[in-house]
């Protein structure tokens, strides 16, 4: 039985089948079907409500500039009013010692370093772009849960779940995008729990900086504000006993302590909404390939929330993996592309892994002496131009070959 809303290819069989329908697997999707529309695609959607109704999504995305070039060449970059914010300056320092560096959109002509989009914008305008793709080529499986999956020489057999029952797919290549939580994951070879959570919420100030996001390093670990709406979506990662403190405090404590933390270069902190806290740790894969299954965004890598990379970096996965599958025609849709796709990744993958692990490892210990260090590594990235743009670059767009 087919479920509600779902649209059928030809059944049963498909050049690939993408597993996972947030941001990325849709972005996939959408890609694929921009550059391939002959393609067929089978998109495998766990989600069911309440995690469709998007405006009760508390969660924000730090999206840059590259990710919003992506999205915009797919028609699925928010539009409506308010619904984005920019930055335009980032301003990086570590609590109670010198050093700070300032990052400037005019520096690297653009009209903006990033944006700030809450995550069911993002969902909205990406199911919008993806109930308008032709069902002759594209079949959006919902509520449909892939469990189990077998390759052979020729294809990758799905099990898939749904509540009318158990059926099974097969298609020539299979993309792993179904990322989730750390605390939810199965550990990959390469892991780290950072002993941090992330407290996230919504805040508002006395004396906000329009287009200015702010990333402080603290003893307890990083600390975020980045500008939302009318105030700043905050990211506060620290122990995970203290986050649940942090979680339970009245307001005017959690106020209190924010504005020791962050200090007053935008006044007070006014108002505090949305609380939540999230376990954080590295999760990733050694390689992102397996014969005719490869693995991207969330289901490759994990990330430490530290400078927002870990969309933008599983979005440039998909942009990579269009690339490798698309470079011929008709489309190569065999291991050999998906070989492609994970050389091609190699060196993006390493820089930003190794800079997100990194970071929050190396700016939470207050010794004197490395502080001293931190402080002068930033301010050699603030005088040092060329290394600032490198730094900027990667931030923005990557590595690509």
């Amino acid at each position: 039985m087919t479920q509600p809303g779902t649209t059928h290819a030809q059944p049963g069989t498909f050049d690939l089948a993408i597993v996972g329908a947030g941001p990325v697997g849709a972005a996939l999707a959408l890609m694929l079907a921009q550059r391939a529309p002959a393609l067929r695609i089978a998109l495998i959607d766990a989600r069911r409500p309440p995690l469709l109704q998007y405006d009760a999504d508390p969660r924000a995305l730090a999206l840059s500039h590259g990710s919003r070039l992506s999205l915009e060449r797919l028609g699925a970059w928010p539009s409506g009013p308010r619904e984005t914010t920019p930055i335009q300056h980032i301003h990086v320092s570590q609590r109670r010692h010198f050093g700070r560096v300032v990052i400037d959109h005019r520096e690297h002509g653009v009209p903006a370093l990033g944006y700030v989009v809450r995550y069911g914008t993002v969902m909205r305008a990406l199911d919008a772009r993806l109930d308008v793709l032709p069902t002759e080529t594209f079949s959006h499986l919902r509520q449909t849960r892939a469990t189990a999956h077998r390759q052979d020489n020729d294809a990758v057999t799905l099990t898939l779940e749904q509540d009318a029952g158990t059926t099974t797919l097969r298609a020539a290549l299979a993309i792993n995008a179904e990322g989730g939580l750390f605390s939810t994951q199965q550990q990959k070879p390469r892991t780290r729990d950072y002993r941090q959570s992330a407290l996230v919420a919504f805040v508002t100030c006395d004396r906000p900086l329009p287009s200015w996001a702010w990333e402080r390093f603290t003893a307890e670990g990083p600390l975020a504000l980045l500008p939302l709406e009318n105030g700043y979506s905050l990211v506060w990662c620290c122990p995970p006993a203290l986050a649940e403190q942090r979680l339970q405090l009245p307001d005017d404590a959690f106020l209190t302590a924010l504005n020791d933390a962050f200090g007053t270069r935008m006044g007070r902190f006014t108002s505090v909404s949305g609380r939540a806290v999230f376990p954080l740790g590295l999760n990733a894969l050694p390689h992102l390939v397996d014969g005719r299954i490869a693995a991207i965004g969330n289901a490759a890598q994990t990330l430490h929330p530290v400078a927002g990379q870990g969309l933008n970096l599983g979005l440039r996965d998909a942009f990579a993996l269009t690339e490798a599958i698309c470079r011929t025609s008709p489309p190569d849709v065999s291991p050999a592309a998906l070989s492609r796709f994970a050389r091609q990744r190699a060196i993006d993958r390493q820089l930003t892994i190794g800079l997100t692990d990194l970071l929050p490892r190396l700016f939470s210990n207050d010794a004197t002496p490395l502080a001293t260090l931190r402080g002068l590594a930033l301010a050699g990235l603030e005088l040092v131009p060329p290394l600032k743009t490198a730094f900027a670059r990667q931030m923005m767009f990557g590595q690509r070959r």
